[in-house]
């Protein structure tokens, strides 16, 4: 299987394979497409795609000799920078893979760490990526020492830290992994800080979670009126974000950002953001947003709660936001889709189609995280009532001789500020 395809955007340029076995659970045409996205992502050119089925995976070339050296024979002719697995190679594979067919070989998680470097911008995202990179390439110094050592590094990188990587010896990575991890504890601690802070506003919080370029920011931009990068390429978002949404009755909630979610998300680099997908579990409820048009949308949905499921976070309240929905062609499919899916609505972010549908789900979601409380206010806390105001939705003020009666729908944060003074 073998198909020719895609633009240049520099001069890297790929072939890439993939194996299907009895234990695979997509086909080689989805697992082929959406390594292609990934290499574009990256900036890399694809020449050429090679498919082999096979009951087990060879453990020496994954693919097998034979078919290593019938992929040799495409490589020789198109003369790629980079052959790029999407199966995850040993070692031992990769290394005789680059022997047989003459080239850098990387696999499906080497590309993803590479996407993650090239996209980090702040010191946590690089910190995060790089604890990966290093944890991904400790097994495979001692092996990955051949001719072809010094272009271990990553997609763009020549000569920089992907390079400087290879050449270190297993004891000075060893150093820097423990380095990293204690930096990263120091982030870890600041992170908690700022969702203590966030904690003290009296908002109900939601992450929007979703498998990557399901539009997860431009519904936050949409929501928020801010500006947060929103791009088509793949993990266009590292680091999460956080702004205030106002709903049309009144009340507030806090939306984060987060990064996307894919198919076999690497294990180093899921570990080495925790602090971050802790927004996730730290979040009152989740926005998941599908990329409804998508053809492999119901795939993308398993991903993404099962992602969720190790995280510990399955468990939350759950609005299903099906989005791109002008791009579904039988738009009664979709409202029978949206119709079967517990609390969920359809929407077009680009085209700002159904947003009053997603603002009413959030608001109904959010009764379940406000109590509705009436309390006398003495006048000497006032304030309260400005935060009544500010945080909640208020039914009713009645100004008495020595108290402010109010009746309000508020935030469990604030609920504890008024509890002294609720009227039962």
């Amino acid at each position: 299987m073998s198909n020719k395809f895609h633009e240049n955007t520099n001069d890297e340029s790929a072939v890439l394979v993939a194996l299907e076995t009895d234990e695979s659970q997509d086909s080689l045409d989805v697992r082929l497409e959406e390594l292609a996205e990934l290499a574009s992502t990256a900036g890399i050119k694809v020449l050429d795609t090679f498919g082999q089925r096979k009951r087990n995976p060879d453990p020496a070339f994954l693919i097998g000799h034979g078919k290593a050296d019938e992929l040799y024979t495409v490589v020789a002719d198109l003369e790629p920078t980079v052959v790029i697995f999407d199966n995850e190679l040993t070692p031992t594979q990769q290394r005789n893979l680059e022997l047989t067919l003459k080239t850098r070989v990387m696999d499906r998680t080497q590309l993803i760490l590479d996407i993650f470097a090239q996209r980090a911008r702040t010191r946590e995202g690089n910190l995060q990526v790089e604890l990966a990179q290093l944890t991904y390439s400790l097994p495979r110094v001692g092996l990955l020492y051949t001719k072809f050592e010094r272009q271990q590094g990553g997609i763009g990188v020549r000569g920089g830290g992907g390079e400087s990587k290879v050449e270190l010896d297993k004891r000075k990575i060893r150093e820097r992994i423990a380095e990293l991890t204690k930096e990263l504890e120091e982030v870890k601690k600041t992170r908690r800080q700022q969702r203590s802070a966030r904690r003290k506003l009296p908002f109900p919080s939601a992450a929007l979670v979703g498998y990557t370029s399901a539009g997860k920011s431009t519904i936050l931009n949409l929501l928020s009126g801010s500006e947060v990068l929103a791009d088509k390429m793949l993990f266009s978002t590292l680091d999460p974000t956080t702004r205030r949404v106002s709903l049309p009755d009144g009340r507030g909630i806090l939306l984060t950002d987060t990064v996307g979610f894919i198919r076999s998300l690497p294990h180093d680099l899921v570990a080495a953001f925790r602090a971050t997908l802790e927004e996730t579990i730290e979040a009152d409820f989740l926005l998941h947003i599908v990329d409804v048009s998508s053809p492999e949308a119901d795939r993308h949905r398993d991903t993404v709660l099962e992602t969720l499921e190790s995280l510990g976070a399955h468990d939350k309240p759950i609005l299903t936001v099906f989005n791109k929905s002008d791009l579904v062609e039988d738009q009664a499919v979709l409202h029978e889709l949206v119709a079967q899916t517990p609390n969920s609505c359809a929407i077009s972010a680009a085209k700002a189609i159904g947003l009053t549908d997603l603002m009413d789900r959030i608001s109904e979601t959010m009764k379940g995280l406000v109590e509705t409380m009436l309390v006398a206010i003495p006048y000497s806390r006032s304030e309260l009532v400005a935060q009544c105001h500010e945080f909640g939705v208020v039914h009713s003020v009645d100004y008495g001789p020595e108290h402010i009666l109010v009746r309000a729908d508020v935030a469990h944060a604030l609920a504890g500020k008024l509890a002294e003074f609720q009227i039962v």
